[in-house]
């Protein structure tokens, strides 16, 4: 769940300096001290990266690591023959001069390209985890620039983990602190500083020089909105893989001694003032030894689908199961959140999905197939199901409406509730508020396990599969990056 930040008083239009100011020229200042300034954003968020260290991580934290890392890999390696990720990774691996390994293969590119690459694979399915704050995005689609970085960079496993950590940590609290979607933002305009700081860390920057890679990072990489609306364009699944070729090459030049604008979030024109509003980033409440790791607040998606579909999917399951014979049904009413209201039926797009990204955005369509097929998996959105007829007709029976009362979280996912009315009048209803995966209620080692072998297993015999899972849960014990990275390869 988002962390609750303590909030301090702000002073607008004159500023905490300003106002004193004017007091003391009114000859009210008696009992008024200054305010102590307040370091710039860029430079309290590069603190707290250099300052982290692996000591300061828990069990718990480190093995969220692990599942997060294998189930990431997993949803990778499903998507390793799709048209997009293909073109991404051919393009990856046009460039000479490889030091990082483009999953899946034996071959390495360049860290950035790398990074690009694999994100493209991790994300594709949209089945990677998701964190839900002021907007739902997707931490684990950082993972993909902390091994290209560290695997170049010859990084030990415990400096990996703590990249990782440290990526999640600061693209969580950002989130928490600022709703950019209301401003006709992406959430991935909220990625390069978790990214720069994680990358930048594992090259060992100093605090100065992982400043200047935010500065950079955030400055050439603002996404607009478009991106998650009307139909949704193979970019969907490649603007935080953007996010992370961007943020390598800001670091890269942050370690040459390039210098980026600043203050980037304070500015006249920073990103403040223009693409977040003001907000709060208490970074001293930030994940610390003895202080929660947001990484352990991240979910794990059970379908490959938006995070607000899930507790649908399962609720239509349900419902199906208990009707029996569809046919019966004359009305189906979804209650969702505002956001899942927003994201997944608000726009006409969504209940005529004619891609795969429109459609596992689609609550009518996701609905549907999953009423049918009592499931939702990555064969669900092929192009011939996409237009079945059947599907279609039983789509203009959907309602779908935001439920107010879903504002206020009643367990640990985004609330559904579905309704069937049949033709004798009765209803069959179903909500559904948690799901094991999500915050607090942790996948376990073998649903992580489970999820893995579903996704792999068209690709890897069963030998492969289990060995890669036994390297993968002692990942904090390995000493070969490289090698590990290696036991990823398709087979030929």
């Amino acid at each position: 769940m988002p962390h609750a930040f303590p909030r301090r008083h702000v002073f607008t239009g004159l500023g905490a300096l300003g106002l004193v100011s004017f007091l003391s020229r009114a000859g009210l200042t008696q009992g008024v001290s200054s305010p102590q300034p307040v370091s710039p954003l860029a430079e309290r968020l590069a603190a707290y990266a250099h300052g982290l260290s692996y000591d300061d991580l828990d069990a718990t934290t480190i093995e969220a690591v692990k599942s997060h890392l294998i189930d990431t890999v997993g949803c990778g390696i499903a998507a390793f023959n799709e048209k997009a990720v293909r073109s991404c990774r051919d393009l990856a691996l046009a460039t000479s001069g490889g030091v990082a390994t483009v999953i899946g293969t034996n071959r390495r590119a360049t860290p950035d390209l790398a990074a690009f690459a694999n994100g493209a694979a991790f994300r594709f399915h949209d089945m990677n985890d998701a964190y839900v704050g002021s907007v739902t995005a997707h931490p684990s689609d950082h993972i993909a620039a902390c091994l290209a970085v560290a695997e170049a960079e010859r990084s030990s496993v415990a400096e990996l983990i703590t990249a990782i950590v440290l990526a999640y940590e600061v693209n969580c609290r950002l989130i928490d602190a600022f709703d950019i979607s209301m401003r006709g933002w992406d959430p991935p305009v909220l990625s390069p500083p978790a990214l720069a700081l994680a990358v930048g860390k594992l090259m060992k920057l100093d605090p100065e020089k992982l400043t200047q890679a935010v500065n950079i990072a955030i400055n050439d990489h603002i996404q607009m909105g478009q991106t998650r609306v009307q139909t949704i364009s193979d970019w969907k699944g490649l603007a935080d893989a953007e996010a992370a070729r961007n943020s390598i090459f800001a670091a890269q030049l942050a370690r040459a001694g390039i210098t980026g604008p600043a203050p980037i979030f304070e500015g006249k024109s920073g990103f403040f003032r223009l693409v977040t509003g003001q907000g709060e980033v208490n970074v001293e409440s930030f994940g610390r030894r003895g202080v929660p790791f947001s990484i352990n607040a991240c979910g794990m998606k059970a379908f490959p689908a938006q995070v607000h579909t899930q507790t649908a999917i399962v609720a239509a399951i349900a419902v199906a199961k208990e009707v029996g014979d569809l046919t019966r049904i004359t009305a189906i009413d979804i209650a969702t959140t505002k956001r899942g209201y927003q994201m997944n039926a608000s726009e006409p797009e969504k209940w005529a999905p004619h891609t795969k990204e429109t459609a596992d955005h689609s609550l009518p369509y996701i609905t549907a197939r999953a009423m049918f097929e009592g499931d939702i998996n990555n064969d669900s959105y092929t192009a011939d199901k996409l237009h079945d007829p059947h599907i279609l007709a039983f789509m203009q029976k959907i309602k779908v409406k935001e439920d107010p009362a879903f504002a206020t979280p009643a367990g640990n996912a985004p609330s559904a509730r579905i309704t069937a009315t049949l033709a004798d009048g009765r209803s069959i209803v179903r909500q559904v508020d948690n799901m094991p995966g999500f915050p607090g209620v942790p996948m376990s080692r073998a649903d992580v396990e489970r999820k893995f072998r579903s996704n792999v297993g068209k690709r890897w015999p069963q030998q492969q599969t289990d060995a890669v899972l036994a390297d993968l849960w002692e990942l904090d014990r390995t000493e070969d990056l490289p090698s590990l990275l290696g036991k990823l390869s398709l087979p030929a």
